[in-house]
């Protein structure tokens, strides 16, 4: 989520999602911190969404829940994938569709969209002029010169806008650790032939459920080897019906059928499309591979993940690996086939880009630091000079003065979590405690004093769940806790507050002399 200033009025480019990785347990979704801009939610002349992936329209319905009627501008596709997702909000959000070549004045803001290609249909990048200068934001691109749907990113209109000025880039990262070119999406269709044509039983493709070229080309292989498709999955169905009513997906009569029917049809017939490729715990295909699902994984299916791995789902994708290849499938994924090629420009195609745009200052966006460091080395190279080169993290502020762009500052831009129906109201703090329980366990001390003395009445009762140690271990230290607490009594110390710190000190020190653990230990002082 980028957001721009002229004026005293705000534009924003993209609001997206991130989704949790193992340090953040329990947690659903992490939208950006809308802090910053929170007071100024009058001053937003609308939100510009390059492309219909998750981590670029995913918060959108969190932020006009604030407001609902700030303006979504985006392409035809895009806008049909965030308004069928705002259906489940019950939010009716103002829309301007655009497409590439259009110009639309935004308040003080002068847009241009570009077509640029991507995993996606429909993808633009945006010219922003002001005043100020002109930035040009490309979203996610790549330059695949054979597109499955002859959709190339528009390099003469990259050109014609350096040759007015592009005085900011910001330029997506994710690949600029990459060498060389992505190669064509075209190149996959013949891997999924060879694993169409030796498949004997179910095949089973998990895909990001907007890839919808890559389930054009899983349409495609069905086809040809006179199997039926049926789509699993709320969004899954959701996307690729959108697809297909407005065109992007090409759907021979009587391919796709309902998933309830494929009883009726032998194995060798069947074509599946889920989610889950990323090892998603609530996935169509991780519950496959845990026995947890209606379609039941068998000797001799076939299981294609039509996806790259993300960083940090390494363990999650061949945890379900291991658990499909358990139960007899065939997994064939982009460490032994050729069934995934990248949707983000590679180094030499950064490379090139730059040579084209020429910008006078470099922005890289979009990846971790070290795509981000790859990227703004890539724009050096170019002849980008090093001081006009800005490398910002979240919350960052960069102002563009004077055909200049540096840091000028800083906002609030933490995480915020969304858990189950919660929004914000879970933080690091709990996420600590979540993660201590989960690694060490708890221990719970139940004591009750006389509220006048102080002095024990009952207890301490102590109970361990999860921390590996048997409840029976802990007469060793309930006299030395006893010991505690009389003392604090004969000292004057009888809150309650006081005593559970003294309880969780003493109990703390023996589990970790004892075990080498730390659980988390919790108290409880009762006054009668």
């Amino acid at each position: 989520m980028t957001v721009f200033e002229y004026d005293g009025r705000l534009l924003i480019v993209d609001c997206g999602v991130l989704f949790p990785e193992e340090e953040q347990p329990g947690i659903d979704l992490i939208l950006p911190d809308f802090t910053s801009i929170r007071d100024r939610l009058d001053d937003i002349e609308g939100i510009v969404l390059t492309h219909g992936h998750e981590d670029h329209i995913g918060a959108v319905p969190f932020l006009l829940r604030e407001k609902p009627d700030i303006p979504l501008i985006g392409s035809k596709l895009t806008l049909a994938l965030i308004e069928a997702k705002l259906q489940e909000h019950r939010i009716r959000p103002y829309t301007l569709e655009v497409a590439e070549g259009h110009r639309e004045r935004i308040g003080p803001f002068d847009c241009e969209f570009v077509a640029v290609n991507h995993s996606i249909p429909d993808a633009l990048a945006v010219a922003i002029r002001t005043p100020a200068g002109m930035v040009v934001h490309t979203g996610d691109f790549k330059m695949d010169q054979l597109p499955l749907d002859n959709r190339l990113t528009d390099l003469h209109a990259f050109a014609r806008l350096s040759e007015e000025g592009i005085d900011l880039l910001l330029s997506d990262s994710t690949n600029a650790e990459v060498p060389g070119f992505v190669p064509p999406e075209r190149d996959i269709s013949n891997a999924l032939r060879t694993v169409f044509a030796s498949a004997r039983k179910r095949i089973i493709v998990a895909s990001f459920a907007s890839h919808v070229h890559r389930i054009q080309q899983i349409l495609d292989a069905a086809h040809e080897y006179g199997r039926r498709v049926a789509f699993v999955g709320r969004s899954m169905v959701r996307n690729m019906g959108i697809a297909r009513d407005l065109g992007y997906l090409k759907v021979p009569p009587g391919l796709v059928v309902d998933v309830k029917t494929l009883d009726d049809l032998p194995d060798h017939e069947i074509v599946l499309v889920c989610t889950g490729s990323q090892g998603e715990p609530m996935a169509a295909l991780s519950r496959m591979a845990n026995r947890d699902h209606q379609i039941r994984i068998v000797q001799g299916d076939t299981v294609i993940l039509a996806s790259s791995l993300i960083p940090g789902n390494e363990n999650a994708v061949y945890r379900v690996i291991n658990g499909l290849t358990r139960w007899g499938a065939n997994v064939v994924h982009k460490g032994n086939a050729k069934v995934h090629v990248s949707g983000h420009a590679s180094a030499g195609e950064l490379l090139y880009f730059y040579n084209i745009c020429k910008p006078r200052n470099l922005m890289p966006v979009h990846g971790e630091w070290r795509h981000l460091r790859a990227n703004a080395e890539l724009g050096a190279l170019t002849g980008v000079p090093h001081d006009r080169i800005v490398i910002a993290e979240d919350g960052i502020v960069v102002d563009l003065i004077e055909g200049k762009a540096k840091i000028s500052g800083k906002v609030q831009a933490g995480y915020v979590y969304v858990d189950g129906l919660s929004v914000g109201d879970v933080g690091e703090p709990a996420l600590k405690d979540r993660k201590i329980l989960g690694d060490e366990g708890i221990i719970s001390v139940f004591v009750v004093i006389d509220s006048t003395t102080g002095k024990i009445t009952a207890g301490p009762h102590v109970h361990a769940r999860g921390s590996g140690i048997d409840d029976s271990a802990f007469a060793d230290v309930i006299p030395k806790v006893t010991e505690v607490l009389e003392r604090s009594a004969q000292d004057g110390v009888v809150e309650p507050h006081q005593m559970q710190q003294l309880i969780r000190r003493t109990l703390g020190k023996w589990v970790s002399d004892n075990y080498r653990r730390r659980p988390m230990i919790l108290p409880v002082v009762v006054e009668v």
